[in-house]
């Protein structure tokens, strides 16, 4: 194995482990709620308790760029990897809210490293055509989002919630020490021998503020899909304590849907523009999430897999964006604003599904306030460019500057 895909495997297995760490709590706290006691039983309260978590997992993702410049990449890797798997496992040592919150505060804290400095280092490894390693990447990330409901409900049953936090934390320390002997990839092995082209400003400041704007409303779509999503399986056709495995599994394979639709995304993006992949997904989210939040019975896991592989797919999309218009001397800190700006919506998530939730006893108002927010995403999918010069970086120096 080359050591740029050395360091590829490695950043698509941290991938998988920084959305697995995120999405623990949303089935663990339906064991929770079985076992009461300090906690309550009440679903909208213990999933407030994620708010601190995924604040910082915002917040923290915009010093990225700069501590990276100072301390290395890999180091910060490193930082992520123990860093996370410790909180983890602290989390599921927690025996009151308060404890909960500030462990899984901490886990959001390390977690945020991922993102910014994981997806730069992904797209230096990958050379001239990113979009399929950011594809596979994606894929990683989605089994995350996908095995944490079914892994989480297996061994909560089988040894209680607190080893749903302790086992995934301690696998992901494990991983930490391994890529500590890894030696470190030169990026010059990988880096293109044609200078990044100049793309006309202008471009690049409408590009820049679809990437942003759409970093913001995918955050919180993103995040709340996933949040929800459990609940949702057993709100609509699981709703029996014994069933908790099956919930898992239900949301584990609607989520399937999204890690293969951005294995396709990712090969897609290679070989068009990102707003001809971009536009007809856009275009489905808002209705799918619209039927999701009426339709029952089985009728909603293909409905809950399209909204998946949509919202999963434009990620893969998103991310190539900044890949395209960006320099590889900003990128770093593109990808910290971005991803800050991605979380702060994030954030959102968890404090609204829960408020909802608890106003409602449903969470079908949550899944229209997605709906509303997803006509945003179709708007900055009509005005991102559809430039030919994406897939011949060399032509964009030939590319006129348009008038401002």
């Amino acid at each position: 194995m080359t050591p740029a895909a050395r360091q590829i495997a490695f950043i698509n297995v941290a991938h998988l482990l920084c959305h697995y760490c995120l999405l623990i709590l949303p089935t663990a706290v339906l064991a929770i709620i079985r076992q009461g006691g300090a906690f309550g039983t009440d679903y909208g309260p213990i999933m407030a308790l994620a708010t601190g978590m995924f604040v910082l997992y915002g917040l923290f993702s915009l010093p990225q760029g700069w501590i990276a410049a100072r301390i290395g990449r890999k180091n910060l890797m490193t930082v992520f990897f123990l860093g996370t798997g410790l909180s983890m496992a602290a989390t599921g040592l927690a025996n009151t809210p308060t404890t909960l919150a500030i462990a899984l505060t901490i886990t959001g804290f390390f977690a945020a490293i991922y993102h910014p400095i994981g997806t730069a280092m992904l797209v230096e490894a990958a050379g001239d055509r990113p979009g399929r390693s950011i594809g596979l990447n994606g894929v990683f990330g989605n089994l995350g989002v996908a095995t944490a409901p079914v892994v989480t409900a297996f061994l909560a049953v089988q040894a209680g919630w607190h080893w749903a936090f302790i086992l995934p934390g301690a696998i992901c320390a494990l991983v930490g020490l391994a890529w500590m002997r890894v030696p470190a990839h030169d990026p010059q092995a990988t880096r293109s021998a044609r200078e990044f082209p100049v793309i006309p400003q202008a471009i690049v400041r409408r590009a820049v503020v679809v990437l942003l704007l759409i970093a913001a409303v995918s955050g919180l779509v993103f995040n709340a899909f996933t949040l929800l999503l459990p609940k949702l399986m057993q709100e609509r056709f699981a709703n029996d304590a014994a069933l908790l495995p099956m919930v898992g599994t239900l949301a584990f394979m609607a989520t399937l849907c999204g890690g293969l639709t951005q294995l396709t995304v990712g090969r897609l993006i290679d070989r068009t523009t990102l707003r001809r992949v971009f536009l007809p997904m856009a275009m489905v989210l808002a209705p799918a999430l619209a039927a999701l939040a009426f339709v029952q019975g089985w009728m909603v896991l293909p409905v809950a897999g399209l909204v998946a592989a949509v919202i999963f797919g434009q990620v893969t999309v998103n991310e190539t964006m900044t890949a395209r218009y960006i320099s590889p001397a900003l990128r770093t800190r593109m990808y910290s604003v971005r991803f800050f700006v991605g979380f702060l919506g994030s954030a959102f998530a968890a404090p609204l599904v829960g408020f909802l939730h608890e106003r409602t006893h449903t969470l079908a108002a949550s899944v229209i306030v997605l709906a509303v927010f997803a006509l945003i995403t179709l708007g900055c999918a009509l005005y991102f460019p559809d430039r030919a010069e994406e897939l011949a970086p060399e032509t964009w120096n030939a590319v006129p500057a348009p008038a401002e």
